[in-house]
């Protein structure tokens, strides 16, 4: 009998939904406004980080005179605003969710975006089709420590080595292997180093419930899957 995962806790940018390139567009057009300089390659080192953390990071490199959150406010309206006129979800994403919705295997969201930029996304998908919600605005400390995860799996009741966390960076890759998940890594914007759980896949269009099972169950071989 195939043993389903506990539980699957989801990141969002560039796992459930492809909104990176507007957190670069935002980015770019902070610089713009308040003249800074910023590069492609200072955009892709904050994929998966802790927000207030990449606010930080901004007003070093991007030379701006804005607090970190401050930052975070500016770039998250212009995100909000691209998510509005379209919500970009990554291929296989809705019908694995639909599979795991199905099967009833319970879903969290694990993401370092903040509640009022989450809620567009959510609005766009089946009632309930995640019980759980962690947000970087409601953890002390945001990926790659392990709570967003950990938090997660508690508010599920479940124990995070029988989840199967699915992430796109190492940062959050980090995150859920601390945590103790085993993770599906489809990286995206970035690449992600091999690892003792860490099971590989260019995307997610195809799979369902049962293929997750090996993960959760230790049964499967970490690397290319």
């Amino acid at each position: 009998m195939t043993t389903l995962p506990a539980a699957v806790l989801w990141d969002m940018d560039g796992t459930l939904v492809d909104t990176e390139p507007y957190w670069i567009e935002a980015e770019f057009a902070l610089a713009e406004r308040y003249g800074g300089t910023w590069s492609r390659e200072h955009a892709l080192a904050l994929v998966g980080n802790d927000l207030i953390e990449s606010g930080r990071y901004i007003r070093t490199h991007m030379g701006i005179d804005l607090a970190p959150e401050e930052i975070v406010e500016e770039l998250l309206d212009g995100v909000i605003a691209g998510v509005q006129r379209e919500v970009p979800w990554r291929p296989g994403a809705l019908e694995l969710l639909a599979a795991l919705r199905a099967d009833d295997v319970p879903c969290a969201l694990v993401t370092m975006s903040y509640q009022r930029f989450v809620a567009p996304v959510l609005g766009g998908l089946p009632e309930h089709s995640f019980p759980v919600v962690v947000t970087g605005d409601n953890v002390s400390r945001g990926k790659p420590h392990p709570e967003p995860y950990l938090e997660a799996a508690r508010r599920l009741g479940v124990d995070p080595r029988d989840c199967v966390a699915i992430e796109d960076s190492e940062t959050g890759t980090r995150s859920a292997e601390a945590a103790g998940c085993a993770v599906l890594v489809v990286p995206h914007h970035v690449p992600v180093e091999p690892g003792e759980r860490r099971f590989f896949r260019n995307s997610l269009a195809g799979l369902g419930s049962a293929d997750l099972a090996p993960l959760s169950g230790g049964t499967g071989t970490p690397g290319r899957w």
